[in-house]
């Protein structure tokens, strides 16, 4: 452990670390971040039409039955390197969203539905007032979930496939050349970045709470 750290703690002064990192982070959040809109659109769809719940559903049955490894593999036979860790995240996100995004549309009360009928809400009024407060939770918890597999799953694409400036290369050296204690040393890279990220979404995600809370606060009068 004292070598391993003393290695990070190495690597954290060259710029070329910060760079594979850095490429590293923005492939797979780009992965992520479109695995959330397609999930969420997906999911709306599959709401709004029974025909496409039933094209849909068995797709994304066979994208989470599939091992990590063959969707790396494909994809790689399918595209370049450079791309594969993106689209492994995006197939690890997509259905954990579009499962639980259309498990929150489809919990919604139907009074409340009934409620906004009668009131004659706008499709904004409901998506605002009535879709976004069912969703939002159970879509949170289950983004910080789906953040950690597009982390791990993107980081094993790199491994397979090796993109230039990539933590999974520099693993994938570290085990070719028989380097334990930089193999330990980018794995511990890994969990921290892992661990950072979590954070970061967790406290995104609560910001509509601090927000709401905020605003619900009653101003203080004077005592006369």
């Amino acid at each position: 452990p004292i070598r391993v750290m003393a290695r990070l703690g190495e690597l954290i002064l060259l710029p070329v670390f910060h760079k594979t990192v850095s490429l590293s982070l923005f492939r797979i959040l780009v992965g992520y971040l479109l695995g959330i809109i397609l999930g969420i659109l997906f999911a709306i769809l599959t709401f709004k039409s029974k025909i496409a719940a039933s094209l849909l559903s068995p797709v994304f049955t066979v994208i989470k039955a599939t091992p990590v490894a063959s969707i790396i593999i494909l994809a790689l036979v399918w595209i370049g390197k450079e791309s594969v860790p993106s689209m492994t995240a995006v197939l690890m996100v997509l259905p954990v969203i579009w499962a639980n995004v259309i498990a929150g549309l489809r919990g919604i009360s139907q009074d409340l539905k009934e409620v906004t009928q009668v009131y004659r809400f706008s499709i904004i009024q409901k998506i605002k007032i009535l879709y976004i407060p069912s969703v939002f939770p159970i879509f949170t918890a289950n983004a910080k979930t789906a953040l950690g597999l597009a982390w791990k799953a993107g980081v094993a694409a790199e491994v397979l496939c090796t993109p230039k400036f990539s933590i999974g290369s520099e693993i994938y050296s570290s085990k070719l050349y028989l380097e334990s204690v930089d193999l330990f040393t980018w794995t511990l890279t890994v969990i921290i970045m892992s661990l950072l990220l979590e954070f970061a979404i967790e406290k995104i995600a609560d910001i509509p709470f601090r927000r709401k809370n905020g605003s619900q606060k009653l101003p203080q009068t004077s005592e006369v």
